[in-house]
This record gives structure tokens, C-alpha cells and sequence, in this order.
């Protein structure tokens, strides 16, 4: 009830603010005709003494009263016309103002608002169980604000923030849980790949002692192997990152969702593109079939680099009808670069841009693809 009445004061305080410019308006206007009428009068009264002490001429005095009697006649019309008229129109404005605004102001709070709905500060939020991605992390970042050294939360925070493109709070929280918890392969790859993004995905020796460091752990560690291989390509040791490349993609799982960017990574470094697509998920949109691939073999240059073209476009193809599919912008636009096509490599990224923006951790991928390539990131998404 307190919030009504506080509501209905202030609408009535707001409708007397707004009210007083139109009420004044027209007082000042009927003040200042009524003001120059009585200059014009004063006028005529000292052109009579004028004309009494000799100082004009009784003709000179007769074209000045004309004159300054039209002026007051003029005067006199105005003031008793022209203020009358727009009294209509400030009752209108008025009873806009008194009636039709709140009125319309409560209408649109009944559609819009919920006058049920009891308040809940930031505090009382924090409290309570929820979905909203933003205050977990706060609830997070409040609780290690209170205890520095509880290495489980910087551990949950970590990933968030790394996907949420917070990488320099990722390497600090990431730094955390290895100091707190102790150095594991997954801990110290998720800290390479932060220092990876970090430096616009530029494997640099900080990354690769972290990847080596996590390798040493887990012999297996797809994401160590990956960014050693990069860093292999990156130093321009293509045979060497080739090999690197297809033994991580022989030791991984058909359907793994980074054999998309193994097998672009094996075309790249001298790998023939069909063995490169051959290795990943058979079902993946634009992968050739086994019948394809030994055709190929059998094909000379020409002719498969034109069979190539053809699966490339019918990937491109694929994901006009299915944009969702983010592994397969990545194999694209790496495909347009390994076939020289810079302008439709970019073309796939702005497209890719469009499905996954930016902002967003499978957007800041395709970016940091298009840098590894050499394409321009300033492209705007349409």
C-alpha cells in the first residue's frame, strides 16, 4: 500500500511540474500585453505635455497619437483575442496530463508489470537457486572473495571463464587450482589452451612447457597433443606437425568433436585432404564416402583437386540448410584457405560469424582460426 501511495504523489507532482510552464504561460502572456498597453498610454499622456510646453507642433502631435493609438488598439485586440484562444487548448493538455498519462502509465504497468511480484534485492537473489549463469559466478566470486584458498571454487570458475572470453580471469583462477589443488593434466592443459587465447592463438614457450607438463601426466591428453602439434606448424615444421596431427587423429574416436580441426590442420601440413577427411565421423556433413576416397587415390592432380572443390561446396552448401553446425564452419573456412580461396574463406567466416557470434566461445574460435590462417578478424557479421 506504502508503494501505491508513494507512486500516487509522485504522478501528482510530476502532472504539477508539467502543468505549470502552460498555466504560467499563459499568465505571463496576458501580463505582458496588459504592460505594453499602459506604455502606449503613458505615450499619449506625454505627447499632451509635450504639445502644452511648445516642444512640437499640434500637427507633429496629431500623426504621433495616430500612430501610437494604432499600436494600442493592436495592443488591445490581441489581449482580448488571442489569449482566449488557446484556453482550449490548455484544458486539452491538461486533462492529458491530470487524466490520460496516468491512465495510459497504468495500463501499460498492468500488461507489462506484475504488481504481485514482492522485491528481491541482489542479496536475497544470491540466495536463492537459479539458472542465471551470472549470478552462479557471482555467488562463486563472492564466496572466494571470503576464502581465497578454496581451490574447488577457482576450479568451477576457471572453465566459466574461459568460456564466457574472460581469459585473463581464467589464467588467474586456472593459476589458482594448481598452486591450491596441485598440478593434473586437465588442469595444466586448460591453463595452456588460456595462454594460448591469451596470446591470439600463438602457441608460445610458456604454452608449450604447460602442454609438455601436461602430456608428462597424461600421455593421451588430446588437447596437449593438439597444441604441440600446433606449435610444431606454427615454428613451420609441417612434416613434423603432419605427423603430429595424424597420430592424435589415429588415436582418437571417430565422432571426437576436434577432428574437424586435426583433419584441417593434416591438410595444411601436406596431408592430402581426403586421408585427412577419411579419418573423421563418416557422418559428418561433407566427409567423402570410402567409394569417394579410392576414387580419388586413383585421380591425378587435377582431377582431385577438383573432386575437392566439389566436397568443399557441398559442405558449404550444407550448412546454408543447417547453420548450427559449428565444426563444420571451422572445416570450411580452413578448406577455402588450404585451396587459396581467401575471398570465400572469409565470406564462410562472416556466415560463420552470423551462427556463432563473437562473444560467444565457439565465436572466439572461429577468430582465432581466421588469425592462424592469416584472414582479416575485422569482418562485420550479415
Amino acid at each position: 500500500m506504502l508503494f501505491w501511495i508513494l507512486v500516487a504523489v509522485l504522478t501528482a507532482i510530476v502532472g504539477a511540474v508539467l502543468l505549470y510552464p502552460l498555466l504560467r504561460g499563459a499568465k505571463v502572456a496576458e501580463d505582458g500585453h496588459a504592460g505594453e498597453a499602459a506604455v502606449y498610454r503613458d505615450q499619449l499622456r506625454e505627447l499632451d505635455r509635450d504639445v502644452a510646453g511648445g516642444l512640437i507642433s499640434p500637427e507633429e502631435a496629431g500623426y504621433a497619437r495616430a500612430e501610437i493609438g494604432r499600436r494600442l488598439l493592436a495592443v488591445s485586440n490581441t489581449k482580448s483575442g488571442a489569449v482566449k484562444t488557446p484556453a482550449g487548448g490548455y484544458r486539452l493538455s491538461q486533462a492529458f496530463i491530470i487524466v490520460l498519462l496516468p491512465v495510459l502509465g497504468l495500463c501499460l504497468y498492468l500488461v507489462k508489470g506484475n504488481p504481485g511480484l514482492p522485491s528481491q534485492p541482489l542479496e536475497a537473489r544470491l540466495e536463492g537457486p537459479g539458472n542465471d549463469l551470472a549470478i552462479s559466478i557471482v555467488k562463486v566470486e563472492r564466496h572466494l572473495a571470503q576464502h581465497p584458498d578454496d581451490g574447488k571454487g577457482w576450479e568451477v570458475l576457471a572453465p566459466i571463464y574461459f568460456k564466457t572470453n574472460r581469459i585473463g580471469d581464467a589464467e588467474l583462477a586456472y593459476r589458482n587450482v594448481i598452486r591450491l589443488l596441485g598440478p593434473s593434466a586437465e588442469r595444466l592443459g586448460g591453463l595452456g589452451e588460456v595462454l594460448v587465447m591469451k596470446a591470439d592463438g600463438v602457441v608460445t614457450a610458456e604454452a608449450r612447457s604447460t602442454m609438455q607438463q601436461s602430456l608428462a601426466l597424461d600421455a593421451d591428453n588430446p588437447r596437449a597433443l593438439f597444441y604441440l602439434a600446433l606449435a610444431l606448424e606454427q615454428d613451420g615444421k609441417a612434416a613434423e606437425a603432419k605427423t603430429a596431427f595424424e597420430a592424435l587423429a589415429k588415436q582418437s574416436p571417430a565422432d571426437a568433436p576436434w577432428m574437424a580441426a586435426v583433419n584441417d590442420h593434416i591438410a595444411k601440413n601436406g596431408g592430402t585432404a581426403e586421408m585427412a577427411q577419411g579419418s573423421a565421423n563418416p557422418n559428418a556433413p561433407g566427409n567423402p564416402t570410402a567409394e569417394q576416397v579410392a576414387a580419388a587415390n586413383a585421380m591425378n592432380s587435377g582431377d582431385r583437386l577438383q573432386m575437392i572443390r566439389g566436397m568443399v561446396e557441398s559442405l558449404d552448401a550444407k550448412l546454408k540448410e543447417d547453420p548450427r553446425n559449428f565444426e563444420g564452419w571451422m572445416r570450411l573456412i580452413r578448406s577455402y584457405a588450404v585451396l587459396n580461396d581467401k575471398d570465400r574463406a572469409v565470406d564462410a567466416l562472416k556466415r560463420g560469424l552470423k551462427a556463432f557470434p563473437a562473444d560467444g566461445g565457439e565465436g572466439q574460435q572461429l577468430l582465432a582460426l581466421a588469425k592462424e590462417l592469416g584472414l582479416p578478424t575485422g569482418v562485420t557479421q550479415q
